[in-house]
Order: C-alpha cells, then sequence, then structure tokens
C-alpha cells in the first residue's frame, strides 16, 4: 500500500498529495544485515542526505542514540536491531518530512525495544506536526498510539478512532477471528 502512495506500485484510482509535501519513506526489508557486508559507515550513510556530521550526530541523539560522534564511523550493520531502528527513524526524519511512511517499524525488535521505538514516534509526531502512515500488524500499538487507522484485510476494510472501530464485532467482521483486547496491570 506504502509503495502505490509513493507511485513506486501501479494502482488504480487517485493518489493526490500537495505539490511541496516532503515523504520520507521507510520499506519493511531494510535489515542491519543488508549493511553488514557493504563497506559504509553511518555517516556515508547519511552522507546521501547530504547533511553535515553535526547534524547527523544531533538527530542519532535525538533518538535517543549515545556516543554517536563515534557511531558516525560503524558500520550500521554492526548496531543492535534497536539501534539500527533508531538510526533509520533518525535518516527519515533528518530532512524534515511532512509525512512519515513506514511499514512494520518494529519488526525482529524485542518488545521492550518495539515500545521505545513508538514512543519516539509518538514523540516527533507531537513534536513536529508529522503525519504518520504506519503499517502493522500488532493491534495493540494502534489501540496505544494511532489517533485514526485503517484496517484491511483484501476488500474487508474499516476507517476511524481506534477507540470506535477496534472492537471485537468490528474486528470479527474484518478478520474472521475472535480479537479481544485485554489491559495488563501489574
Amino acid at each position: 500500500m506504502l509503495k502505490a502512495l509513493l507511485g513506486i506500485l501501479p494502482h488504480t484510482g487517485k493518489i493526490e498529495w500537495k505539490d511541496d509535501v516532503k515523504i520520507s519513506y521507510l520499506p519493511q526489508r531494510l535489515s542491519k544485515e543488508d549493511f553488514a557486508c557493504v563497506p559504509i559507515s553511518i555517516k556515508d550513510f547519511f552522507k546521501f542526505k547530504n547533511v553535515s556530521d553535526n547534524v547527523i550526530i544531533s538527530m542519532l541523539e535525538c533518538v535517543g542514540l549515545e556516543n554517536c560522534e563515534k557511531l558516525l564511523n560503524v558500520n550500521p550493520g554492526e548496531l543492535s536491531g534497536g539501534q539500527f531502528q533508531r538510526m533509520l527513524i533518525a535518516w527519515s526524519l533528518i530532512d524534515n518530512p511532512d509525512v512519515l511512511l513506514f511499514d512494520e517499524p518494529t519488526t525482529g525488535i524485542d518488545i521492550g525495544g518495539e515500545k521505545t521505538i513508538y514512543s519516539l514516534l509518538y514523540k516527533f509526531w507531537k513534536e513536529r506536526d508529522l503525519t504518520i502512515l504506519l503499517i502493522t500488524h500488532d493491534l495493540n500499538i494502534v489501540f496505544t498510539y494511532s489517533t485514526n487507522c485503517l484496517c484491511i484485510n483484501r476488500n474487508k476494510k474499516c476507517y476511524g478512532a481506534p477507540k470506535e472501530i477496534l472492537t471485537p464485532e468490528q474486528l470479527q467482521k474484518i478478520y474472521g477471528a475472535n480479537i479481544k483486547f485485554y489491559k495488563h496491570t501489574h
């Protein structure tokens, strides 16, 4: 779906963006292993965005990475999964986009790392007046962080505020499974 929004894949219908909109896209299948065999540093990777080292360091710090000056010379493949996703979020934000398109940004990340990543995205959404279009299969994340959601399963869909549409009845219609939310307290 995101590739159709970007005009990468053919689609029917009409997709319109404002003329001056800046869009940043992070695909699902970009992994740290993709970088492991390429002799590139984090600094080299960010240079595709034509930004200075100081801007790179500032953005890496902004997403909660530490020792950012040293990280500039590290191959992205050497980062942990959570560090790698934070680096990608920094990369996607560095040119101040209006819209972020993320396809399952926490694939392969542990639960604690997922919460950190989604909290970061939520923080940037609030601070930068961003539009974030996010694909995820984790309905708890949608319920916790989203203001609107679109549920799609082949040709069945619903759209609205998560508290209104993520009901057991609606989810049964869309996904054909008995899905319920529960609140876990300590």
